[in-house]
């Protein structure tokens, strides 16, 4: 799993079920609300400071994915994407990348195809039991309570980058 870290230089996430808990809130007005986690967020901040890109494909359009995309600094965010293998090409052509340099997680069969190809496949804890096979890690949170950060710890640990991304935490 160290050789699979060391090569990350692009992290594509799912939303529902890994960015979200995917549960998909309508109130009356048919208003749409997701559940975004804090400690996700910080650690997409941490990944894209130690310089690795983060990119979304989703199978769902949402305007709240779109915002909170904004407000993180992901410029590569691909909805409505029910084939996210079209999307990732996309990605490998704009940032010249290779499989072995993009880390992917998903949590449900849309996305097998993509954990197959990419060089580091993870899934949150409440994944579907399909997906994990194809998973080189299984969080131990569920998607929306903290997967995504466990992730993101990883491969800044996992690139040795995690001590001086952290450090000005502890001045």
């Amino acid at each position: 799993m160290e050789e699979r870290l060391k090569k990350i230089k692009l992290l594509i996430l799912d939303v529902d079920g890994v960015m979200t808990d995917g549960r998909i809130i309508f109130d009356s007005n048919g208003v749409e609300s997701k559940f975004f986690n804090v400690k996700d967020g910080h650690g997409i901040k941490m990944l894209q400071r130690s310089g690795i890109e983060i990119g979304i494909i989703s199978g769902r359009e949402s305007q709240v994915v779109a915002n909170r995309a904004v407000e993180l600094g992901i410029a590569q965010v691909f909805q409505k994407s029910l084939d996210k293998l079209v999307p990732y090409r996309q990605m490998l052509e704009t940032t010249g990348l290779t499989d072995e340099q993009v880390a992917f997680m998903g949590d449900d069969v849309i996305d097998i195809p993509l954990l197959r190809r990419v060089g580091f496949a993870a899934a949150p804890a409440d994944a579907v039991a399909e997906v994990l096979p194809f998973a080189h890690f299984v969080s131990k949170n569920r998607g929306g309570w903290g997967a995504v950060r466990e992730v993101c710890d990883l491969i800044l640990k996992g690139q040795g980058t995690w001590d001086s991304i952290t450090s000005r935490y502890y001045l």
